[in-house]
């Protein structure tokens, strides 16, 4: 009597195994889970540039400026997407903490930013952003440049309460090295961070600074030797794509890929395997499963 010839299974009845199901959904956790964490490096890849058109466009538009305390409290850190927003604050300088930042250029020239304390008064809030704190905050306001750490007119502060003016910006890390002294003026510091400048000012204090576009009452006129106005600042990725995050979402995207095609290749072995079992060459031993042994060795087949 001739031999009935194999049936050779369906590539979808091999794959509805439920050792194969249990491999599908693992591997289709794996990748959304890496399509996630893609998704959320190209977000931030490219917050700071959608942010930085989002803000020019405003001002172009000639949207009015937001109480600092509406956009980010203090102790709290510049979320990325505020960054390069314009603010107001009404408070007093406190003219004995003021600092000079060290190596800041303007027009080809290296200089000094005057970074002054302001004890706010006002934020926008009411002062209900710093209700539960120990009392009146300070923002760090960058005034403008000098070229010099003696430049007298350019370090002189308006005196009473002020209005000041300016574009949003998150706090810069401390390099922890100890600064230059300056017999001749404030003391220099290297960085604009309100982590190290806390321990000298006093807090509460913002996690960010703001770089001061206009001032009331106004303070000593660049003409008149003061500090000369800062353009808009530009941070790293604040116009272009930041492409340490965006590397990132790079490789999530591979892994993702690389899980789905480990899978793949799993599926193919299991239906070429299912396959031959079904259908032997003629006089050959049946082949063993996947993990079985095969021959006296006993080695993997």
């Amino acid at each position: 009597m001739p031999q009935q010839p194999a049936v050779r299974p369906p590539t979808w009845r091999v794959l509805a195994r439920p050792r194969m199901v249990v491999l599908l959904l693992i591997a289709l956790a794996v990748a959304l889970g890496c399509l996630r964490l893609g998704l959320w490096q190209w977000h931030r890849a490219t917050e700071r540039a959608d942010a930085a058109a989002v803000h020019t466009a405003a001002q172009a538009a000639g949207v009015a400026p937001s109480g600092v305390g509406t956009v980010v409290a203090p102790q709290a850190p510049v979320p990325g997407d505020e960054i390069g927003r314009s603010v107001w604050a009404t408070g007093t300088y406190e003219a004995a903490g003021q600092r000079l930042v060290s190596g800041r250029s303007l027009d080809g020239r290296v200089g000094y930013l005057v970074l002054t304390p302001l004890r706010v008064s006002d934020d926008g809030t009411g002062g209900r952003s710093w209700a539960d704190l120990s009392g009146a905050p300070i923002l760090p306001v960058v005034r403008g440049w000098v070229a010099s750490p003696s430049d007298a007119p350019g370090l002189d502060v308006p005196a009473g309460t002020v209005r000041v003016t300016g574009w949003l910006q998150a706090g810069e890390a401390s390099s922890g090295e100890a600064s230059p002294a300056n017999p001749s003026g404030p003391p220099v510091t290297d960085a604009i961070a309100p982590s190290a400048l806390v321990n000298d000012w006093g807090g509460p204090i913002w996690g960010g600074y703001v770089v001061m576009t206009a001032s009331a009452p106004a303070q000593v006129a660049t003409a008149d030797g003061g500090p000369a106005a800062i353009p808009r600042p530009v941070a790293e990725g604040d116009s272009s794509i930041n492409l340490q995050s965006l590397f990132y979402a790079i490789e999530w995207a591979v892994f993702a890929a690389f899980a789905l095609a480990f899978y793949v290749r799993l599926a193919r072995d299991e239906v070429k395997d299912a396959r031959a079992e079904a259908s032997p060459a003629a006089g050959a031993p049946p082949r063993p499963r996947r993990g079985e042994d095969a021959g006296i060795a006993g080695l993997p087949y």
